[in-house]
C-alpha cells in the first residue's frame, strides 16, 4: 500500500507484466515482427505507411491472438488480393477459361505466374478454378507449385503463383530431348516427393503430363496445374472417366471404369519417366482405341490371368484386340539401369491396385545411390544441386547432389 492508502500500481498482481509483453510495450514493430506475426515470406516490402500506423496500434496488438479477420485485413492493407500489387509482363499462355502471364510482385519484386480466370456472368467461377484454389491453400511442400494470392474482381479470379522458368515438355524441348540419366532420376524422386504428399492427404491430381510439371533454373520440380484434382477421403466410385491427358492415361479408366484412387496418377507416372529416359512418349495415341492397342502391343494383350475380370469388360471385348505378347520393357528403354527399368514396370500395371504406390516407390533400389538423408527432408526442403549436363541452366557443381 502507498502513503495515501492506495494500492502501488507497481505491486499489484492485476499489472504484473511478463518480460516478453514488457519488450514488446518498449520496442519498435519491425519489418521481421509484422512478417513472423502474418506468416509473410521474409522478403516482402512492407508499405512505409503501415509500418508507421503499426508501431502507434501495434505494440498491443502483439500481446494477443490474431484472428482471422484481422489477418485478412492486414493482408489488404499490405497489397494482397490487389490486382495493382502485379506487374503483368508476357503473356505465356492461353486457354477455355484463363490466361497465364509473367508478372512481378511489388511486394516482393520477384516474378510470378498470373493465372487469369474469365468469370462468366451466368455461370460464375469455373468449378476447375474452385478445386485448385481448395486444395493448394492446404498443400504446402516444395515439390508442389505455391499459390501465393487470390484476386477476386468482377470480371475475373486471378491466382498468383510462383514463377518457374519452364515446364517439363519445353525443358525436353530444349535439350533435344536427351536429359542426363541423373537428372531423370532427380526429377522423377521429386515428381514422386510431390504426389506422395497429395496421396498422404488423399488428393489425386488426376491430370500428369510434362506440361503440368515446373521446373526453376535450380532443377526443382513442382507439380501443377490442380484444376482437375480431386479430394478423395473416402472410396467412391463417381468420379469421371474423362481425366489425365489420353497419353497419359491409364487402361483402366480407357476402358470406362471410375472405381479409382491414388493410383490413378501412378501410370502417368510411369509414362513421364519413360518419357524423360527416352525423350519421346510412351502411348501416343489419338484415340481410346488407339491408345489401348499401343499399351497392349508393349505390354501384352491380357487375360484373365493378367487382368482377373477383363474378358466381362465390353468395351474390351469390343475392340477385339490381336493377342499380342508382351516385349521386353529393357529393350525400349537402353539407358534405364535394371533397376530403373524394374521400377518402370511396377509403374505400369494393368490394375491400380498393383501398381506401386509414390511412397513406396520413393524406397526403391533404383534411387539408393541418393543417399538415406534425402528421404528424410522436411515437406518444405528439397535443394538441388546438380552438374549442367542438359541445356537449361544449373549450378555448375562437381557433381549432382541434393542438399
Amino acid at each position: 500500500m502507498s502513503s495515501d492508502g492506495e494500492s502501488d500500481p507497481a505491486s499489484s498482481s492485476d499489472d504484473v507484466q511478463s518480460p516478453v509483453k514488457v519488450r514488446m510495450r518498449n520496442k519498435k514493430i519491425s519489418t521481421e515482427d509484422i512478417n513472423k506475426r502474418l506468416s509473410l515470406p521474409a522478403d516482402i516490402r512492407l508499405p512505409d505507411d503501415y509500418l508507421e500506423k503499426f508501431n502507434v496500434i501495434g505494440p498491443a496488438l502483439f500481446e494477443q491472438p490474431i484472428s482471422r479477420r484481422l489477418r485478412r485485413v492486414s493482408l489488404s492493407e499490405i497489397g494482397f488480393g490487389k490486382l495493382e500489387t502485379y506487374i503483368k509482363l508476357d503473356k505465356l499462355g492461353e486457354g477455355t477459361y484463363a490466361t497465364v502471364y509473367k508478372g512481378r510482385s511489388k511486394l516482393t519484386e520477384n516474378l510470378v505466374a498470373l493465372k487469369e480466370i474469365r468469370l462468366e456472368h451466368e455461370e460464375g467461377a469455373p468449378c476447375t478454378a474452385i478445386r485448385e484454389v481448395s486444395l493448394l491453400k492446404d498443400l504446402k511442400h516444395a515439390n508442389i507449385v505455391t499459390l501465393h494470392d487470390i484476386i477476386h474482381t468482377q470480371k475475373s479470379l486471378t491466382l498468383v503463383f510462383e514463377y518457374l522458368d519452364k515446364d517439363l515438355k519445353q525443358y525436353l524441348d530444349d535439350c533435344g530431348n536427351v536429359i542426363h540419366v541423373h537428372n531423370v532420376k532427380l526429377f522423377l524422386f521429386q515428381l514422386l516427393r510431390g504426389l506422395s504428399y497429395c496421396h498422404r492427404r488423399k488428393v489425386l491430381h488426376r491430370d500428369l503430363k510434362p506440361q503440368n510439371l515446373l521446373i526453376n533454373e535450380r532443377g526443382e520440380l513442382k507439380l501443377a496445374d490442380f484444376g482437375l484434382a480431386r479430394a478423395k477421403s473416402i472410396p467412391t466410385k463417381t468420379y469421371s472417366n474423362e481425366v489425365v491427358t489420353l497419353w497419359y492415361r491409364p487402361p483402366d479408366i480407357l476402358l470406362g471404369s471410375t472405381d479409382y484412387s491414388t493410383h490413378i496418377d501412378m501410370w502417368g507416372v510411369g509414362c513421364i519417366f519413360y518419357e524423360m529416359a527416352t525423350g519421346r512418349p510412351l502411348f501416343p495415341g489419338s484415340t481410346v482405341e488407339e491408345e489401348l492397342h499401343f499399351i497392349f502391343k508393349l505390354l501384352g494383350t491380357p487375360t484373365e490371368q493378367t487382368w482377373p475380370g477383363i474378358t466381362s469388360n465390353e468395351e474390351f471385348v469390343a475392340f477385339n484386340y490381336p493377342q499380342y505378347r508382351a516385349e521386353r520393357l529393357s529393350n525400349h528403354t537402353p539407358r534405364l539401369s535394371t533397376e530403373g527399368v524394374e521400377l518402370l514396370s511396377e509403374f505400369l500395371q494393368f490394375e491400380g491396385k498393383k501398381r506401386i504406390s509414390a511412397d513406396e516407390s520413393m524406397n526403391h533400389a533404383y534411387f539408393s545411390n541418393l543417399g538415406k538423408r534425402v528421404k528424410l527432408l522436411p515437406d518444405s526442403k528439397f535443394k538441388v544441386h546438380t552438374k549442367n549436363y542438359d541445356s537449361l541452366q544449373l549450378p555448375d557443381q562437381s557433381q549432382h547432389r541434393i542438399l
